[in-house]
């Protein structure tokens, strides 16, 4: 049972993990393709299923015109090799619940590819509510350096983090004005979200999250 319900002008961070700590991404191309989907399932339009979707490769950040009307903003995303994590709010009534379903969909894509069967996902997503602005900024660093060492490295090829739309200006799927709007420029926020990365390695703190 959830502590909080999701509210049109909140912002929440939201995750889950490969059961029994699995990879849910084996390769470059379910990465690109769990990418995609958080793209093209964020619509109220019925649009297919994931894997029909995966004989398609649009380039990421295009969209079909229909595909306008989302459920959800995505302020940022963080994949990793057996986890993901997205800060995000909501745009329609149950729009979290509904975009997170269509998504819940990549397990079908990734059982038919790899000839298997059941569950890929630990459980349902899980979800924490962000209540104040601190907060905000903090889970936007957590996220996009998810996948980075203390020295902002990679710490693997397999992932992918918004962390470029925020500090290189990159075109991609985010919408960063509620962070970036808060800092002089792109280089400031980099240095604040490095900063912010190394204090929460040194303290070894995970926030409770995955």
């Amino acid at each position: 049972m959830r502590k909080h319900t999701f509210e049109i002008g909140e912002y929440y961070h939201v995750y889950n993990r490969g059961v029994e700590k699995r990879n849910i991404f084996l390769d470059d191309y379910d990465l690109q393709r769990f990418l995609q989907s958080l793209q093209d399932f964020n619509t109220t339009e019925p649009i297919g299923s994931i894997y029909e979707l995966s004989f398609q490769k649009p380039k990421l950040g295009t969209r079909s015109t229909k595909l306008n009307k989302p459920l959800i903003s995505i302020v940022a995303y963080c994949i990793n090799p057996n986890h993901f994590h997205l800060l995000i709010t909501p745009l329609k009534n149950k729009g979290v619940e509904k975009f997170m379903q269509k998504l819940a969909g990549y397990t079908r894509y990734f059982n038919e590819k790899n000839k298997r069967t059941g569950v890929l996902f630990q459980g349902k997503f899980k979800s924490k509510y962000i209540d104040d602005n601190n907060y905000l900024l903090r889970i936007s660093s957590y996220i996009n350096m998810n996948n980075r060492d203390e020295l902002g490295t990679p710490t693997t090829k397999l992932s992918k983090s918004s962390l470029e739309e925020y500090t290189d200006d990159e075109k991609g799927i985010c919408d960063t004005k509620i962070v970036l709007g808060q800092f002089k420029n792109l280089a400031e926020y980099k240095k604040f979200a490095l900063e912010s990365w190394q204090d929460t390695l040194t303290r070894k703190e995970d926030l409770d999250f995955t």
